[in-house]
């Protein structure tokens, strides 16, 4: 029926408000906006119950471990110290007479038991057990604890399985979470405010003031139920929940999955244990003025797959904030992924097009980690078809991965400019004559935002910083002296704090050692793929896992293992190399011999520092004499193994980088040989690169090793029995290297 002339709507007879012309609802269409109101509030209450349950596991699983480290930590230090804290005011004579060596002894003795000591008064034993608490508390603030994966024990394993928790849920648990907090403080408000607009009865004997407000809330409420159903907010809420709900099917599946992922495990525990870093160091040092700025920065995850630890989201928000710079962090700190992490934000901002600039042998690294760590299309213009994918990109966008060789090849930009240029691997433009330098110069002029990537410390290579300033703030160059660097690392860099970030492992990755994990997937060269498709036709598997080592100057893996160790050697850090093969070792040391530019970076001799190879015919003496002169060799050194001789009975905690030049058919070997680094004694995280090529052996063993099987060796080889057999718990060679073999075959006859 249609509204009398002259009469009013309900909400106009109750003086409320108008939304945009639109009356607010009232009655049953209110009950319904409650419910939904209530549904969603309980959604997100109960995500948040879920998450503080799911951090309290974690917390109570790391007290215990944390306990002991800082008793063990009280108990190397000597009972005199109590004196430093009471500036020596402690009178601590009878306390050590009665057999108080240290200061974990005070501190587990109590009150009575301090004055049972002839000579300790009330106030001595109060003043000797306060300073021995604010020496714990300050220790505690210091100790971190390691996830041993080779000793596991129960509360080791109770703590990986709460973590598993919240690193299953992911990124996207952080989003959730966000979304929970702002709809639970505001529908607790307007949930109860719009109560009396539920019924008509209840609204007309409600004061005028609460039927204004009811009417409001109600209105106010529509919009965010609207706004909910229409993005799935409580579907995501919910899914959020059942994530932080989902237990590991077994400790074994932890412990695996913990392997797999341990950078995000230990991401979770340092922002769980509020572990205290050395601020300072972990934004590189860089003036107040430049830290506001960078604070102040958003940076959106709404593209973004990957949770950031607080130094890598500070890197990522220093390369928005500052548009122009170089990100310098010392390799295994995730350089790449805070490349990615701005790329994302730039996304979300409504940027369509990116360039990544990178040398050849990483291309396709760099293609795998934008596709896994983002919802961005990585389109890589390298090959054959690279014209095609690049006027792609043009058309329709998304992230351009090319070459320093291809980039000159390409039109200059033009209208489509990308929205941030990163250049990896930036100290391969140092030299402004050569035609890379001169392309790279090209699309740095046109480009807003450029990110420059290197792990060569800047600071011992002043004249090279200068070249690579100039390609991104002109101005700042005649303020880089080299007299700033002679000061310092830490002057030097803030210094060129506008323009330079860089972070060292010790300084920001507390909770390490830890075991990083990169696989460097590397395309067939011409002669790579010409010396593979002849061991698959002539059916050797042996020969067609070391295909890629066999024409060494055209190698690709080899041209990749060259730049670890050039990069390695710049940052003074010790490298294993292993092969199951010994000729691929002789080849290694070759390639070592040779300058090549990731060599001449370190300014070495090629070839200096190189030991080995070790081999089995190496009689037992003469190996330990070659790991015993490379631990002792000052600063870089590299240490060539043939696996299944340096995998097992030798201890190489000198090296914190450990090089795989191709997947082991025995996952075991691999696991053994790596344990020799990363072990009890070792100060520093250790990274593992396996060199692996894709469409070859590599891909097809990792498939079939990676399968649930795994699962049992995974278990098994932690047992003493696998330790000392590892034949015991792995796959049949022959098995595996016919199936391999024959699959390659039919793949290779189906493209000819």
């Amino acid at each position: 029926m249609a509204k009398a002339e002259g009469t009013r709507s309900t909400g106009e007879a109750y003086g409320a408000p108008q939304a945009h012309g639109v009356a607010p609802p009232v009655g049953r269409r209110v009950r319904d906006l409650h419910t939904q109101g209530v549904r969603l509030y309980d959604a997100a209450r109960t995500l948040r119950a879920d998450h503080a349950r799911a951090l309290e596991a974690v917390r109570s699983a790391l007290k215990p471990l944390r306990d002991d480290l800082v008793a063990e930590e009280l108990a190397s230090i000597p009972v005199s110290r109590l004196k430093d804290v009471t500036e020596g005011r402690l009178r601590l004579s009878a306390i050590e007479a009665a057999g108080f060596g240290s200061v974990r002894a005070v501190h587990d003795a109590s009150r009575f038991d301090l004055r049972q000591i002839p000579g300790v008064g009330a106030q001595t034993a109060d003043q000797a057990l306060a300073a021995a608490r604010q020496i714990a508390r300050a220790v505690e603030e210091t100790v971190s604890v390691r996830i041993d994966v080779d000793h596991p024990e129960p509360r080791t394993a109770a703590l990986v399985r709460a973590l598993y928790r919240l690193v299953e849920a992911g990124p996207e648990l952080r989003r959730c979470l966000d979304t929970a907090e702002r709809l639970h403080d505001r529908l607790g408000e307007l949930l109860p405010a719009a109560l009396p607009a539920t019924g008509r009865l209840r609204l007309a004997l409600s004061g005028r003031h609460r039927r204004e407000t009811a009417l409001a809330a109600a209105v106010e409420l529509r919009a965010l139920t609207a706004e909910a159903a229409e993005t799935d907010v409580r579907l995501r809420l919910t899914q959020a929940s059942a994530d932080l709900l989902r237990e590991p099917a077994s400790e074994i599946e932890a412990w695996v999955d913990f392997e797999l992922r341990s950078a995000e495990y230990y991401s979770q525990l340092a922002e769980v244990s509020a572990h205290r870093t050395d601020t300072a160091a972990a934004e590189g040092f860089v003036p107040s003025e430049v830290a506001e700025r960078v604070h102040a920065q958003p940076l959106d995850d709404t593209h973004r797959r990957v949770s950031l630890r607080g130094y890598q989201s500070f890197g990522a928000r220093f390369a928005l904030a500052q548009r122009r710079v170089v990100l310098g962090d010392e390799m295994g700190l995730g350089k790449t992924v805070q490349a990615v992490a701005a790329l994302a934000h730039l996304a979300a901002e409504g940027h369509a097009h990116f360039l990544v600039v990178c040398p050849a042998s990483v291309l396709i690294n760099w293609t795998r980690e934008i596709r896994s760590r983002s919802t961005l299309r990585a389109l890589p213009v390298h090959g054959p078809e690279r014209q095609e994918t690049y006027a792609e990109w043009r058309e329709r966008g998304g992230v351009a991965v090319t070459t320093f060789d291809v980039l000159h090849t390409l039109p200059e930009p033009d209208g489509t400019r990308p929205g941030l240029l990163v250049v990896d691997e930036a100290h391969y433009v140092k030299n402004p004559d050569t035609r890379r330098a001169r392309s790279v110069a090209v699309w740095t002029e046109r480009c807003d935002r450029v990110l420059f990537l290197t792990g060569t410390p800047m600071e011992n290579r002043v004249e090279e910083f200068r070249t690579l300033v100039r390609y991104l703030q002109p101005a700042l160059v005649p303020v880089i002296r080299d007299s700033d660097a002679v000061a310092g690392p830490h002057t030097f860099r803030k210094a060129v704090a506008p323009a330079y970030l860089r972070r060292n492992q010790q300084d920001v990755l507390t909770e390490l050692p830890a075991l990083l994990h990169v696989d460097e997937w590397e395309e067939f060269s011409a002669a790579d793929e010409d010396a593979y498709r002849a061991a698959v036709a002539a059916g050797n598997f042996m020969a067609m896992r070391r295909a890629a080592y066999a024409d060494p100057e055209k190698s690709a893996k080899l041209q990749r293992l060259c730049e670890l160790v050039g990069e390695a050697a710049v940052n003074g850090l010790k490298v294993v190399v292993f092969s199951y093969f010994r000729d691929v070792l002789e080849k290694v040391q070759g390639a070592l011999a040779q300058p090549r530019d990731a060599l001449e970076t370190s300014r070495r001799t090629p070839g200096e520092g190189v030991f080995g190879p070790m081999s089995g015919s190496v009689p037992a003496a003469r190996r330990q004499r070659l790991v015993d002169d490379f631990t002792a060799a000052e600063g870089h050194a590299v240490l060539l193994c043939q696996i299944e001789a340096g995998g097992v009975g030798l201890n190489l905690q000198a090296a914190s980088v450990v090089v795989l030049c191709e997947p082991q058919v025995k996952p075991t070997l691999e696991h053994q040989a790596v344990a020799r680094a990363h072990r009890m004694g070792q100060v520093r995280p250790v990274q593992v690169h396996r060199l692996l090529a894709t469409d070859s052996v590599d891909d097809r063993l990792l498939h079939i090793l990676e399968s649930k099987t795994r699962l049992f060796d995974a278990y098994a080889r932690r047992s003493d029995t696998a330790e000392a057999t590892p034949d015991a718990v792995d796959v049949s060679d022959d098995g595996l290297a016919r199936r391999i073999v024959e699959e390659e075959q039919r793949r290779l006859a189906g493209r000819l």
